[in-house]
């Protein structure tokens, strides 16, 4: 490096645009073509300058321009996290989003979010991301028994990543709540604690994990002899107000349940609301259990029984099997599932 190099002002060329690998070469007086190689970690560039010139690019908010990344390449470097709005109400998508980032964060991977209404064609984004090849891999979420995505991307060759299972004889990775324990554990729970009317306020029956949650309920009924009322009409999807009303008449009825599994934690206070509308008191009238994807039921409202379900650890897998079916993994080799955590810390209530 000559001296006119060395006395360079380290000050970005004033070209008013993002950084570049030229604006890096510029504030090191490195070629361009060793700023590239170092950013790629390039064995014949030394450990020093590899140093340099990342925090070069750390300083000033480098990122590469995907579209060049892509004609050298054929990659995008990102990851489409398809969601529907329904999803944000029950409060996951914060979390699933914190979790898969933690991930990616080691990976030349980007997250895109892609949100859709459940109300309008499922396939619509899917075929979006296949048709401009927008994305290296896809999160998709609330599947199918027999997921019309699933068979999409599975056709078209695209990798990805389900969260929750199918039933349609296709071998693909997944993330997976065990909703059919929870609903067993929740029945026996409640059981325990003297009640034996229950009421399960469960998925919409065209998901996978309604079938997976309704088989849980009914085998636990049977081994704990208790008897089921019926709330078919209602299920998470509906509105907070429409379950609050719901529970509300049901609770005013001539035998209303008096133990409430629920599959969501925030109906779960649409759920108390309808019960105390109806001067009714939990915990004396009738006990809940419900999962959750946080602590904040359990903070409002003690002396519901909660089961958690880990959001961020599930966006961790669902990262971690999108990377991995990218590469090439076996799809049996990605996929996992997460147990409900128990998170009760009330005494058992006493009855009269």
């Amino acid at each position: 490096m000559d001296s006119k190099t060395k006395n360079r002002p380290l000050t970005p060329p004033p070209d008013g645009g993002r950084p570049t690998l030229k604006t890096i070469a510029f504030m090191t007086g490195l070629g361009i073509t060793t700023v590239s190689r170092a950013l790629k970690d390039a064995p014949d560039i030394g450990a020093e300058t590899k140093e340099r010139v990342r925090l070069v690019a750390k300083q000033i908010g480098y990122q590469p321009n995907r579209a060049g990344v892509r004609l050298r390449t054929g990659k995008t470097n990102v990851i489409s996290l398809v969601l529907t709005l329904e999803e944000e109400i029950m409060g996951i998508t914060s979390p699933m989003v914190v979790g898969i980032t933690e991930v990616l964060a080691g990976t030349p991977y980007h997250l895109v979010v892609t949100p859709y209404s459940a109300t309008k064609d499922a396939l619509a984004p899917i075929r979006y991301i296949l048709d401009t090849g927008a994305a290296d891999g896809v999160i998709i979420s609330r599947t199918e028994p027999h997921d019309p995505r699933v068979a999409l991307l599975t056709e078209r060759g695209l990798p990805f990543v389900t969260h929750g299972r199918t039933e349609m004889g296709v071998v693909h990775p997944y993330h997976d709540f065990d909703n059919e324990r929870f609903a067993y554990e929740a029945v026996r729970e409640l059981v325990e604690r003297g009640r034996k009317r229950l009421v399960l306020l469960e998925p919409p029956p065209h998901l996978t994990f309604y079938s997976h949650m309704r088989a849980g309920f009914e085998r636990a009924l049977r081994d704990f002899q208790a008897d089921a009322v019926s709330f078919h009409h209602i299920n998470i999807d509906h509105t907070l107000v429409e379950i609050r009303d719901a529970f509300e008449t049901l609770m005013r009825s001539d035998d209303p349940p008096d133990g409430i599994v629920s599959g969501s934690g925030s109906g779960a206070i649409a759920l108390i609301a309808g019960l105390e509308a109806a001067k009714k008191t939990l915990g004396k009238d009738a006990d809940m259990v419900s999962k959750v994807p946080s602590d904040f039921l359990r903070w409002l409202r003690p002396e519901v029984v909660t089961m958690y379900e880990d959001i961020r650890v599930a966006g961790r897998e669902l990262a971690k099997a999108v990377i991995g079916h990218i590469d090439g993994q076996p799809s049996e080799t990605l996929q996992s599932l997460s147990q409900p955590e128990f998170q009760s810390a009330v005494p058992v209530s006493i009855k009269r």
